[in-house]
């Protein structure tokens, strides 16, 4: 029993030691590519067997790193106070829950990007992105007049993708919080168009 013990306590102090090294390394290297699983094994000070076993492939460890860093985003949104939080009406919650990821890849580019871009099949089965569209769909559906939620929070989604996040912070250079209010008025303007309000208004 102590042996096991302490073999589980080793596992976690290397995966703790990867995680913290490949956080370092894709913060500091300009592309994300730029960094390979032997750099991260290096950093870390364990074998490229260890990392290998512990995330599978490069995919895993981007996946992990990438669920570590938005670990305290799941828990405003599952159990949180508002705007975040289950109880917030959901005509706000849309647009902070849109906020909060757009916030999040900004905060987390190169990462973001080197996950939505490396990983393996399409990148709208990864786990973490059923798992926004599922919260964002069941939000909508609450929102009376709307209609098709599974495509609006598709199309909303879409707005935050990594490669474009990238494309308007890095090449056209967009402040952070002209990015923010530009979102914001975009997922304004789809509620409105969904609602019996909006409707009147276009009649």
């Amino acid at each position: 029993m102590p042996e096991r013990q302490s073999s589980r306590k080793d596992a976690i102090r290397n995966r703790e030691a990867v995680l913290a090294a490949a956080d370092a390394l894709f913060t500091r290297r300009e592309s994300p590519e730029d960094v390979t699983m032997a750099d991260v094994a290096a950093a870390a000070g364990v074998g490229k067997g260890t990392l290998f076993r512990a995330f599978g492939d490069r995919a895993g460890l981007l996946r992990a790193l990438y669920e570590a860093r938005l670990e305290p985003i799941r828990q405003a949104v599952e159990t949180g106070p508002p705007p975040l939080g289950p109880a917030t009406p959901p005509r706000d919650r849309v647009p902070a829950l849109l906020d909060a990821v757009l916030c999040f890849k900004l905060d987390n580019r190169r990462l973001a990007l080197a996950l939505e871009e490396g990983g393996s099949g399409s990148p709208y089965r990864a786990e973490h992105y059923e798992r926004w569209h599922s919260l964002l769909r069941a939000v909508l559906e609450q929102i009376p007049g709307l209609t098709d939620s599974d495509f609006t929070a598709h199309a909303l989604l879409a707005a935050t993708r990594a490669d474009l996040v990238e494309h308007l912070a890095g090449e056209e250079r967009i402040p952070r919080e002209s990015m923010r209010r530009q979102l914001a008025n975009f997922v304004t303007s789809v509620l409105a168009s969904g609602s019996p309000q909006g409707l009147t208004a276009e009649e």
